[in-house]
């Protein structure tokens, strides 16, 4: 049998062939398909023939060399059940917006745990993404990729584990504070009832901060969601802000994503007045509810407006609170009010943080962690078990220091 030779007289095996420009060129079929690689040498041919065959030994399909990520996350879109209309949505935007156009690119067949990981640092790096931020990203990506594995076009998820380490390197340097602490908490508290500008965010701040309740829980309550006589709230829905369309935004009511998130809450007196402060504030102003969304209106806590808060503009005014509240600080320093020493300032924080601070005063007033896990709605006892230990550890410091002070006197 006569055997086919390149223009070096070396014999080309089956399926080997030699182009016209003098690169080379291996093609098989599979599955019905024809597929072709090529080299620019016979030896460069033949180590990606050898590559293909581990490859094909492992159960990876052929057409995986082809198929880009978002490829499989085009077929993720169309597969996906199971999830709420405004989770989906939300996990569509974040891959159009962070991944599609960049890093979705990418070829399956030669995608490492490595590409994956610097994608991350990139983002947190180049596009000063927060980790929360790409840790939704990372949740739609860990998903697509699932999905290539089950579909046998990659042999492992590339993306597992691969936000463990940006995790670490971000986690003490966030540039916010957990939870607050019973002095700054006290300051926050004073400042918003004696300011006359940020007064107005005083309610729906302590509600957050001793209700414990999210954002969307808060923003989302309704004045038949309050029962005064009996003194309680039902948490029976929230309010998200998400993509509906490509480029369009915009509110919507969503169930809790989990039983232990529809709940009932009791008020403490400062929550009761902080309800009637509210009411009072919209009687005098003439605010009414102008937002209708999805079947739900006659919400609490509006916008001059009339219309429901946004997170972000929450948010925006935590750093306008922070910043004129650490001004009247040290204006009481500068004027001799208080001793430097003892002068506390409020640190960078966030709506969540809010929440964070209520579980932590619970876990300081000692209330039983049950208790603790039905008021925050936590459907697993180990994230509170978390904001428990997290917060007995500072209460120890404390209580050391205490003790530090009076070994001190007895000197």
């Amino acid at each position: 049998m006569l055997r086919r030779k390149d223009n070096k007289g070396r014999v080309l095996k089956d399926g080997e062939y030699q182009r016209a420009n003098g690169s080379y060129e291996y093609r098989w079929r599979e599955n019905g398909k024809r597929y072709s690689i090529y080299g620019g040498t016979l030896e460069e041919l033949r180590r990606k023939e050898n590559d293909l065959l581990a490859e094909q030994s492992r159960g990876i399909r052929a057409d995986a060399r082809t198929l880009t990520i978002n490829d499989i996350y085009h077929s993720w879109v169309q597969l996906k059940k199971g999830l709420k209309e405004n989770t989906f949505k939300n996990y569509q935007y974040m891959y159009e917006q962070f991944v599609q156009d960049d890093f979705g690119n990418k070829k399956l067949y030669n995608l490492k745990r490595s590409d994956v990981r610097r994608f991350y640092n990139r983002l947190a790096d180049e596009r000063g993404l927060k980790v929360t931020t790409i840790d939704n990203i990372h949740t739609v990506l860990h998903q697509v990729l699932d999905l290539a594995v089950e579909d046998e076009y990659i042999r492992n998820n590339p993306s597992d584990q691969a936000l463990k380490e940006l995790r670490q390197t971000y986690r003490n340097d966030s540039g916010q504070q957990k939870a607050l602490t019973m002095d700054e908490h006290q300051l926050l508290i004073r400042f918003l009832s004696r300011n006359t500008r940020y007064h107005y965010w005083l309610p729906l701040i302590t509600i957050m901060i001793e209700g414990g309740l999210r954002v969307g829980e808060a923003t989302g309550l309704r004045w038949e969601d309050i029962n005064m006589e009996e003194g309680t709230i039902s948490v029976n829905h929230t309010l998200v802000y998400y993509s509906k369309e490509k480029g369009q935004l915009g509110f919507a009511v969503n169930t809790p994503k989990t039983q232990a998130g529809r709940r009932v809450i009791p008020m403490t007196e400062n929550m009761k007045q902080a309800f009637l402060q509210e009411k009072e504030f919209h009687e005098f102003n003439d605010i009414y509810c102008h937002s209708t969304i999805d079947g739900y209106t006659d919400f609490i806590f509006l916008n001059l407006a009339g219309n429901v808060r946004h997170h972000n503009a929450i948010n925006r005014a935590l750093k306008r609170i922070i910043r004129e509240c650490n001004k009247w600080v040290q204006k009481q320093i500068d004027e001799g009010k208080i001793d430097e020493a003892e002068a506390v300032f409020l640190p960078d924080f966030s709506c969540h943080s809010l929440r964070h601070t209520c579980a932590t005063r619970l876990c300081e007033a000692g209330v039983n962690i049950k208790v603790i896990q039905d008021m925050l709605g936590h459907a697993d006892i180990e994230t509170t078990m978390n904001v428990y230990v997290e917060a007995k550890k500072d209460l120890k410091r404390m209580e050391v220091d205490r003790y530090a002070e009076y070994l001190q006197k007895m000197k």
